[in-house]
């Protein structure tokens, strides 16, 4: 059974709120699922798309809100070399969610007892549309789930931390983040 422990990485006296991410930790993810999509869809390899797809300069602005996702299709159509629709492209960008972590969110459960929690993630809207929808009721544990879209901000931008915390209304010092917990199985 994996757990968290709140660790001090600042001589904290008191926590006062929680701050999670939400892929990866709430919410499991595969992108090779969209690789594999796209190379089914295009009739290539999903190890080939893989290798070429990167966190570039387009995918950031895209989860920043700047950049659109028609726009943002053309940009990774390009970087791929894939001749896709835009309906292909995102079922494809939609198809990485497994589900949620059910420990976690007993862990969050539990934790909400003694804590306000949040949760800041780095999502288009393209993403948001689906596991905003998909997993609404899992969500329900955090009082606010702040999107990088939305804020125009990314982590690990010194920005979209101050945002968040300023929207919390609680000292940076006193917020614990995911980053700041160990995981352990």
């Amino acid at each position: 059974m994996s757990h968290f422990t709140v660790v001090d990485p600042m001589g904290v006296e008191k926590v006062e709120a929680l701050l999670f991410d939400l892929g990866g930790v709430v919410i499991t993810l595969d992108f090779g699922r969209c690789f594999q999509h796209w190379a089914d869809s295009a009739g290539g390899s999903a190890d080939e798309i893989a290798a070429r797809f990167t966190v570039d300069a387009a995918y950031e602005a895209h989860e920043r809100g700047s950049l659109d996702t028609a726009d943002y299709w053309t940009s990774v159509r390009a970087t791929l070399s894939l001749d896709l629709s835009d309906d292909s492209m995102l079922a494809g960008w939609n198809d990485i969610y497994l589900g949620a972590d059910l420990e976690v969110l007993d862990l969050l459960s539990r934790a909400r007892n003694q804590w306000p929690l949040y949760a800041f993630t780095n999502s288009n809207r393209a993403h948001q549309a689906v596991w905003a929808k998909r997993f609404s009721s899992e969500l329900d544990v955090f009082d606010t789930v702040f999107v990088s879209s939305e804020l125009g901000h990314r982590k690990p931008d010194r920005a979209a931390f101050n945002a968040v915390v300023t929207s919390i209304g609680v000292p940076a010092g006193r917020v614990s983040s995911s980053s700041t917990m160990e995981r352990r199985t």
